[in-house]
């Protein structure tokens, strides 16, 4: 191992550059979803790994196949052991999102999945946004410094090329633990100026952000948070077709995706 300094510093940055520079070969696709995942599984016709790469009794999901020369693996949070539910929310998501990289090495992260929108910031129902930015909006430390750290505010890997050729729209996400949304929570996400918000995208930045794995974030609106029906009543509604659209997004991501090197996303 080369010793700290200019050296070694050099040696990262060299490493960097090569992997920038090569064909992407390995996607890692996080979803929290069944209802979300299964949709890509098929499209892909990927098929579940009957020997689990993560530790024995968690309920995480891990489906892997070929598409044009890239490995996809697939990977979702499973069901609650206790509770049968969809595993959702940021620990869930962060412990998935380690778990994954330390035994897939991806050279790059896709996490989708659906969320709620703001009609006010112009999103509405079945969009789907390419995420330039993430945020924590119920992570909330009033103390000098702990403040920014709560927020966690993170940018997401930058794919020009990919905005402008598939045409998607562009928003920031603010993420948090709740369905609902509380005053408080208002208020943060309109600090951090999202324009959807989500149960997972911040966490699972965050643990790529801490192993350096570059990640992009889709998510297709099912709910319109400032709009005028109940917001769990609105998403169930539109899951179901909003997971179709996202469905389609994602595949012409990954064909977009085929052949390039991350320097050309």
């Amino acid at each position: 191992m080369a010793p700290h300094g200019k050296g070694s510093d050099d040696a990262v940055e060299a490493m960097v550059a090569q992997v920038q520079n090569r064909p992407i070969s390995s996607i890692l696709i996080i979803i929290a979803m069944q209802t979300e995942a299964m949709p890509v599984v098929n499209k892909f016709q990927l098929t579940e790994n009957p020997h689990s790469l993560f530790p024995k009794g968690v309920p995480w999901v891990h489906y892997h196949g070929t598409y044009k020369n890239i490995k996809i693996n697939l990977v979702w949070p499973g069901k609650d052991l206790t509770l049968g539910v969809d595993s959702v929310g940021t620990i869930s998501a962060s412990l998935v999102t380690y778990a994954s990289i330390q035994a897939l090495e991806p050279d790059l992260i896709i996490n989708a999945g659906t969320a709620g929108g703001f009609k006010a910031k112009g999103a509405g129902i079945g969009d789907v946004f390419l995420i330039s930015h993430l945020a924590f909006h119920d992570r909330r430390i009033p103390i000098p410094v702990f403040d920014q750290y709560g927020v966690g505010l993170r940018k997401a890997f930058s794919t020009p090329n990919l905005l402008k050729v598939l045409n998607l729209k562009c928003g920031r996400l603010s993420t948090g633990d709740s369905l609902d949304m509380s005053p408080q929570d208002e208020a943060s996400i309109t600090a951090n100026d999202a324009t959807v918000k989500d149960m997972e995208g911040a966490a699972i930045a965050y643990v790529a952000d801490l192993l350096k794995v570059p990640a992009i974030f889709f998510k297709a609106v099912t709910d319109v948070v400032d709009g005028e029906k109940p917001t769990a009543e609105e998403f169930l509604q539109n899951l179901a077709s909003v997971t179709a659209t996202l469905d389609q997004a994602i595949t012409q991501i990954v064909d977009f995706i085929s052949g390039k090197c991350l320097s050309e996303l």
